[in-house]
């Protein structure tokens, strides 16, 4: 197909106000143009991308938060002479990729902005006729087989017919900034995922775990960012990294060691608030999903987020391990996450599955965790 354009289109954006809409539309510009080469224009709810080589930008749109569809298009002048000879020229290349033969059932659907001396139903009604004289073709307003869309705006012309589902949401880098507690497992990074499509900035906040986990754990963490930040393009994520097995090693010695999980939770908890107040972010996200492992019960998730004052947000709170899974699949993590890391070898035999705030509350003053930590806080680090 001899395309010459992409138009794409979003959602919600347009019901924002005209101030709002016009910075999101602005934002979603940059991310796109920082997803792949290419020039854009904006226009009456429409932008059009003219990428420099075409099937990466196709390939590519699909990374860009705030696009809920796409379609690869021919654009023409409006005028019957101009529509005539590039719809003509369109259908022949279907015919040629077998996309339309005379068993076809056709239809064509028009729109039109602005103010032209045809009717959409007029301009639909022509170009069904342009196309039957191409290939005869039956057609079908009802149930067709393929549907070529014109859409006709102003002075120009728009001939398609694909609509290529893009991942919604909102562009990335609208909604402020979140600290993400991202692990090498398959919740975390769907969770990162699904706030950066509802318009957040990602900082993966990482507590390497050692002596009680690997290196292999930290080596999994960066093989998830890189693979998150192949949708983040303009704002891409940002890596932070603490020591924590000292941490650790203090709530194992001073505190009943059932309480391990409920500790070590409350103390990433702790430090990621700490991180997004220095960051001047303005929440914790976190990939917990009720019931699924022993600190994610919801007397342990109101337990461990005991005197953090900062919103904790759990985007995957209400799905099951195969609705996370295939997310992991669909958005390229799962295959990292899927690798064995080793485990933690700090989880107790038995852990804590329903704490209540008192004996957390005395777990944490026999660990002394406000002095545990400002030392892990300390040497809390960027990631390149």
């Amino acid at each position: 197909m001899n395309y010459d354009l992409i138009i794409a289109r979003y959602g919600e954006i347009g019901l924002k106000s005209p101030k709002i809409r016009s910075r999101f539309e602005r934002k979603l510009v940059k991310n796109i143009k920082a997803t792949f080469e290419c020039d854009v224009e904006r226009n009456q709810g429409r932008i059009y991308i003219c990428p420099d080589d075409f099937e990466d930008g196709v390939e590519k749109l699909n990374r860009v938060f705030g696009v809920v569809s796409y379609s690869p298009a021919t654009s023409t002048h409006t005028s019957y002479e101009d529509i005539d000879k590039t719809l003509t020229e369109y259908v022949e290349d279907l015919v040629s990729e077998n996309l339309i033969d005379e068993n076809t059932k056709f239809a064509i659907k028009c729109r039109r902005v602005g103010k032209h001396d045809f009717t959409s139903q007029e301009m639909a009604a022509h170009c069904g006729g342009v196309v039957r004289e191409v290939v005869l073709a039956p057609v079908d307003l009802t149930n067709p087989d393929l549907t070529i869309f014109v859409e006709v705006r102003e002075e120009r012309t728009f001939i398609f017919h694909e609509k290529i589902k893009g991942p919604g949401g909102l562009p990335l880098g609208t909604q402020g900034k979140v600290v993400v507690l991202l692990s090498s497992g398959i919740d975390s990074p769907v969770a990162a995922y699904l706030m950066m499509k509802r318009g957040c900035e990602v900082v993966a906040l990482h507590c390497n775990n050692d002596p009680f986990a690997g290196p292999k754990v930290t080596e999994l963490f960066n093989q998830l960012v890189d693979q998150l930040n192949i949708y983040a393009k303009g704002t891409p994520i940002k890596k932070r990294v603490i020591d924590y097995g000292e941490y650790l090693q203090a709530a194992k010695d001073n505190a009943p060691e059932k309480m391990t999980c409920v500790l070590c939770k409350s103390g990433m908890y702790h430090i990621a608030e700490k991180l997004a107040q220095k960051l001047g972010a303005d929440a914790i996200v976190d990939g917990s999903s009720v019931g699924q492992v022993a600190s994610q019960t919801l007397s342990n998730i109101l337990a461990t987020r005991y005197g953090v004052e900062m919103p904790i947000l759990s985007p995957l709170i209400g799905l099951d391990k195969e609705e996370i899974t295939a997310i992991a699949k669909e958005i390229g993590t799962f295959e990292i996450s899927k690798i064995d890391d080793g485990g933690c070898s700090a989880v107790p035999k038995y852990p804590e599955t329903r704490a209540d705030l008192e004996r957390v509350k005395e777990a944490c003053e026999a660990m002394n965790q406000d002095v545990e930590i400002e030392k892990a806080f300390e040497n809390i680090r960027k990631l390149d």
